[in-house]
C-alpha cells in the first residue's frame, strides 16, 4: 500500500523546518505522518503546536496508554506502532502490555494482573469514549475520584486528539516507520 499523499522531501522549505523542530529531536529525520502534513504548512503548524507529548498533568504511562489504546481502536497501526517503538520503554510497559492495548476483546476487570487498578479505568474510559463518545455517569464518577480536573481535561482531549491522527494516517495511508512494530497478530480492537 503506498500513501495517498506523497510525504515531502528536503529541502524543506523554513515554515516547514520549523514544524519539524518543534516535534523532532535534533539530528532525527521527520517522520512521516510529518512530512505527510509538510504538503500543507499551516495545519503542520497547527498539529505540532497542539500536540500533547509535552510534560503535562499526567505521566508519561497514563499518556502513552490512552494513545496506544486510542490508536488500536481505530485500527491505526502507524501511529500505534510509533508510539510503541518510541514512548513504551519510558512508560515502562511490557510486550504484553503493548500488545494486550490491541486485543479486541480488552475489556478487563480491575483484578486483571496485567494493568493496574488506574490503567484499567483509563482503558475504560477510552473505550467509552470510543464507542459513545461520551463518558457514562458511572465512569465519570470514577475518573472524577482519581483524577483532578486538570488531568481530566488532558485525558479526554488526548483520546480526541488521537482519533483525529487515526484519521490522518489511515486516510493518507501514511507509510509505516521502518522502527516501527505492526499491530500484534490477534488482531486489533
Amino acid at each position: 500500500m503506498s500513501s495517498r499523499i506523497n510525504p515531502v522531501n528536503a529541502p524543506y522549505s523554513e515554515a516547514v523546518q520549523a514544524g519539524f523542530n518543534v516535534v523532532m529531536p535534533e539530528g532525527m529525520p521527520p517522520l512521516n505522518i510529518f512530512r505527510t502534513m509538510a504538503n500543507n504548512p499551516r495545519v503542520l503548524s497547527r498539529m505540532v503546536q497542539g500536540g500533547l507529548l509535552d510534560r503535562g498533568s499526567i505521566s508519561v504511562a497514563e499518556r502513552e496508554l490512552v494513545i496506544l489504546r486510542s490508536c488500536a481502536l481505530c485500527g491505526a497501526e502507524y501511529e500505534w506502532g510509533v508510539h510503541a517503538a518510541v514512548f513504551s520503554a519510558q512508560a515502562g510497559f511490557s510486550e504484553e502490555q503493548i500488545a494486550a492495548t490491541c486485543a479486541i476483546d480488552n475489556k478487563l476487570s480491575e483484578d486483571d494482573s496485567m494493568w493496574s487498578n488506574d490503567q484499567c479505568l483509563l482503558l475504560a474510559m477510552v473505550d467509552e469514549l470510543h464507542s459513545t463518545q461520551t463518558l457514562s455517569d458511572a465512569l465519570w464518577s470514577r475518573l472524577a475520584q482519581q483524577y483532578s480536573s486538570e488531568q481530566l481535561v488532558e485525558l479526554v482531549m488526548l483520546a480526541g486528539l488521537y482519533h483525529a491522527v487515526s484519521f490522518v494516517v489511515n486516510a493518507f495511508q501514511v507509510e509505516r516507520e521502518a522502527f516501527a512494530p505492526s499491530f500484534p497478530a490477534q488482531g486489533t480492537a
